[in-house]
């Protein structure tokens, strides 16, 4: 696994990547484990440049080839939490749903929580059932930064 960091308008990230897929996104806050190789690819350096767009709110989308490790349950999250489109939101409920399983908030929210590649799997879009922000590994003040940049764009 490769890492990169990069700073940006919402603090310093951490990118990794592995056999040619995105596995990984940090904050500044998180910990990183231990066993990675600090260095630079292409497509290291592809997805900071997609994030730079995002956060300056000229990309709406990512293309990058992504590989979030995770249990069969949690991927089915994220795929649906990767289905949230650009400036729009949904309720925990809501995926749980979608994924089938509408009894299943909680776990949602845990596989949520989880999300290996915040940002590039938007979590952030996902929200309370009476519209209150609710958890984000990046903090709520961070989520409310991101849902107001898309909301504005």
């Amino acid at each position: 696994m490769k890492l990169s960091f990069q700073p940006t308008e919402i603090g310093t990230i951490g990118i990794a990547e592995s056999g040619g897929f995105i596995t990984n996104l940090w904050f500044a806050t998180d910990q990183i484990p231990p066993k990675v190789e600090i260095g630079e690819t292409e497509l290291l350096s592809e997805a900071f440049r997609q994030l730079e767009a995002y956060l300056a709110g000229e990309l709406r989308g990512f293309s990058l080839p992504l590989a979030p490790a995770g249990t069969p349950f949690m991927r089915s999250i994220w795929k649906q939490l990767s289905l949230i489109p650009y400036g729009s939101t949904a309720t925990y409920k809501g995926i749980a749903t979608l994924a089938g399983n509408p009894r299943a908030v909680r776990a949602v929210g845990m596989a949520s929580n989880r999300n290996p590649l915040p940002l590039f799997i938007a979590c952030h879009r996902v929200i309370g059932s009476d519209g209150s922000l609710t958890g984000y590994r990046g903090g709520l003040a961070l989520k409310k930064w991101l849902l107001e940049l898309e909301q504005k764009r």
